[in-house]
């Protein structure tokens, strides 16, 4: 009873949040990125709950359950970064520039940058149908918590997660999607904090773990284990580097209030990123307790069960619930976005009415084709992530870094990488190595070889860019 109490309150207070976001919905800018009016905490705290959402609390547990202390490197990773770095390198050149240009979406920072619409279509084309994929693996995170700690269906448990966020994304847009996130992240905190506090009380301590996992095999507690460097540094550097050319967390650039204020949001998301760690550890902590689960995505919903009170794991279940509905809220204004501003031909009349019927449609969408998702979270994640950044992360990078990069080499860059990194994880990863490392490295020697050998962009439209 205690977890229906917590979680439908948690549940009507962020639907009561989407619709008080509301009214500040004025023009279209606001329901896209919130007027570009976001402070530093709201935005920090919300790039984190949209980066760490299910998937890695869920998917994280499941990868540190299946490779031991290893897996705990990913974690690392995604905090310096994916968090701190992301926000240093990134951060200030995209609010100046996305600004300047007056875009609201990463393809239409594209188009403008380098003037072409097939440069746009293309880049709103790829994050669109991966951004659905992605959210599979959300929503996927969000049913095996229901199912393992309520008793309730998977396909009930992802039905309810997902038809809340598409209510309020529908009714408060990007101002409900950070505010929202922004709470969502301290819940998340509270709640892998309490669980790891829990799990190493009932082992014995950080001694105990790594005495328990040796164990049951030397590799679990040695890096890279029974990983291998070739799979460790593939998904550290996918969900960590990958990062930097995802949509839904680039986006949070676009709306903070100014420049200055990205200064203080490193430091906040660098604090708050670093609960990512939490997830990989408890996984392997899970392996101890349980170690012959069906499936490795059940390592963190059993763990919770076991270790903590019923209120104690509705708390819990509300940290996860809120990690993905953060991240899913996010991709859900991505993608209406870029369909109705990117790949609409010609401007609609009522903008804000056809984002909303899209965030619903592809919300309902992505809900269908969780209803049977096709492998394990982390694994869903990582080949949407890869085929994205592998796409979009160098035209970002070399759009606000570079004035010399053209456009025939961002589009050779565009479809290399896609090509590249699509083609290798269907042939199965060989030798290991995750399609998003040839995808990234292909889009980098092309957009630089092609552009150093291709016509370069008038020096009006540079300057009209650059100069201040």
């Amino acid at each position: 009873m205690i977890y229906w109490i917590v979680i439908v309150a948690y549940l009507l207070l962020l639907t009561l949040i989407g619709i008080y976001s509301r009214r500040g919905l004025k023009k279209v800018e606001d329901f896209h990125i919130g007027g570009r009016k976001i402070g530093p905490w709201v935005t920090a705290f919300s790039f984190v709950s949209a980066y760490f959402s299910s998937v890695v609390i869920v998917g994280g547990g499941g990868f540190g359950y299946k490779f031991g202390m290893s897996a705990i490197w990913v974690g690392a990773a995604n905090v310096l970064v994916g968090c701190t770095l992301c926000w240093i390198v990134l951060g200030e050149r995209i609010r100046k520039f996305t600004a300047k240009l007056g875009t609201m979406t990463i393809p239409g920072f594209f188009g403008k940058r380098f003037k072409s619409k097939e440069v746009k279509i293309f880049s709103a084309v790829v994050i669109v149908i991966f951004m659905i994929v992605y959210n599979i693996s959300i929503l996927k995170g969000m049913g095996n918590m229901f199912q393992v700690l309520m008793g309730m269906p998977y396909v009930w448990g992802a039905l309810i997660s997902g038809l809340i966020i598409i209510l309020y994304v529908a009714i408060g847009g990007y101002i409900a999607v950070v505010w929202t996130g922004f709470i969502q992240a301290w819940i998340m905190m509270f709640g892998l904090l309490l669980l790891t506090f829990a799990a190493l009380h009932k082992i014995g301590g950080f001694t105990m773990v790594h005495i328990r996992l040796g164990n049951i095999n030397p590799g679990l507690i040695s890096t890279p284990g029974v990983w291998g460097f070739a799979g460790l540094i593939s998904y550290a550097l996918i969900v960590s580097f990958g990062v930097w050319g995802m949509p839904q967390l680039v986006v949070r650039f676009y709306s903070i209030k100014s420049v200055k204020m990205i200064k203080k949001g490193v430091i906040m998301a660098t604090v708050g990123g670093c609960m990512a760690i939490l997830p990989y550890f408890n996984g392997a902590i899970a392996r101890i307790l349980f170690p012959r689960l069906s499936s490795p995505d059940l390592a963190i919903p059993s763990l919770t069960k076991f270790v903590l009170s019923p209120l104690g794991g509705s708390l819990f279940l509300a940290a996860v619930i809120a990690a993905g509905m953060s991240t899913f809220a996010a991709a859900l204004i991505i993608i209406s976005s870029s369909i109705v501003r990117d790949i609409y031909k010609k401007k609609v009349k009522n903008e804000l009415a056809h984002t909303r019927l899209w965030s619903i449609l592809i919300g309902c969408i992505s809900l269908v084709l969780a209803l049977k998702p096709p492998a394990l979270i982390l694994v869903i994640c990582a080949f949407a992530w890869a085929v994205i950044a592998s796409t979009c992360l160098w035209p970002m990078f070399f759009g606000i870094y570079w004035k010399g990069v053209t456009k025939a080499g961002v589009i050779s860059s565009m479809i290399g990488g896609f090509t590249v990194s699509l083609g290798w994880m269907v042939i199965g990863n060989p030798f290991g190595i995750h399609g998003f490392i040839p995808g990234i490295i292909i889009a980098l020697l092309l957009i630089v070889i092609v552009s150093k050998f291709t016509s370069k962009f008038p020096e009006t439209h540079i300057k009209s860019i650059w100069e201040a």
